[in-house]
């Protein structure tokens, strides 16, 4: 998506933001509604408002999660290429970043029941961080609030919502205080929509949202349609001896406990403060 040409040529042309009661829920008009607040999204969210004042356009934004705050729900380790951080913030360095533990080595292994056997790493993570993707998250919450990005954590887009020409126009979060039986409780509150010219999904992987528009427009069926592969995965985080600790060691295997016709492996990060990340 090129951004410069969205906010110069179409966004642009004027900024909206307002409330509107014209249906039965409350509507909240805005020029970009971003569904996730994810290293994504966020992301989105800042280049938009950086380029609104590097060409002098108002254009109203806004980042709507389902977690109770930027970053719940990020709950991956992390092995992190910083190219896209330099080109969003290129002096992040010189800032009190959630980054602090470079990759010092990298280790590809094939495991079996008794022995580790090391392979040609197919992986390039010189210069590559250890990270926790939660807490960058929170930092880049942060900055996007800085510019303007209104944040609404603790809401879920449980609909999208169309024109009459079958065009998107936003999202509307869930209802809330909703019992088991769907009768309304005490604390029952409606749900809003968020109306905007141009909507993006963030939400990650198998994002409710996403996978209806997906099926909506066929875009599986398309030539260009990327197929998608999924899997189930487990994480724990270790506290280690300080003797074994080497913060920056990334290590990824495959092989043992998996048969051979099962896919999978692992990966072990060293962190800092003794910490370990390992997941399945």
């Amino acid at each position: 998506c090129d951004w410069e040409w969205w906010v110069q040529n179409w966004l642009g042309r004027s900024g909206t933001r307002g409330f509107s009661g014209e249906s039965d829920r409350e509507s909240i008009s805005y020029d970009v509604v971003i569904v996730g607040a994810g290293p994504a999204g966020l992301s989105a969210a800042i280049r938009l408002k950086q380029l609104c004042r590097e060409k002098d356009v108002d254009l109203s934004v806004c980042v709507v999660e389902k977690g109770a705050e930027v970053g719940a729900h990020i709950l991956s380790g992390n092995v992190f290429e910083p190219r896209a951080l330099d080109e969003l913030f290129p002096k992040w360095k010189e800032e009190e970043v959630p980054i602090h533990v470079p990759v010092t080595s990298d280790k590809f292994w094939l495991l079996t029941r008794t022995r580790a056997i090391s392979l040609p790493s197919p992986f390039n993570n010189r210069g590559n961080y250890v990270i926790s993707l939660s807490q960058l998250v929170r930092w880049l919450g942060q900055k996007a609030a800085e510019l303007g990005v209104d944040i609404y954590p603790g809401f879920a887009a449980s609909e999208i919502l169309y024109d009459n020409n079958e065009n998107v126009i936003g999202v509307a979060t869930n209802d809330m205080g909703i019992s088991k039986d769907g009768s309304k409780r005490d604390n029952f509150q409606q749900g809003v929509e968020l109306k905007a010219r141009l909507t993006l999904l963030g939400e990650g992987c198998r994002g409710s949202l996403s996978e209806k528009i997906i099926k909506k427009y066929n875009l599986r069926g398309k030539v260009q349609g990327q197929h998608q592969t999924y899997a189930l995965g487990i994480k724990e985080v270790w506290e280690i001896d300080a003797s074994k600790h080497k913060p920056g060691c990334v290590i990824h295997t495959l092989g043992w406990p998996l048969d051979h016709k099962t896919y999978g492996g692992s990966f072990l990060y060293h962190m800092q403060d003794r910490q370990n990340r390992e997941d399945v």
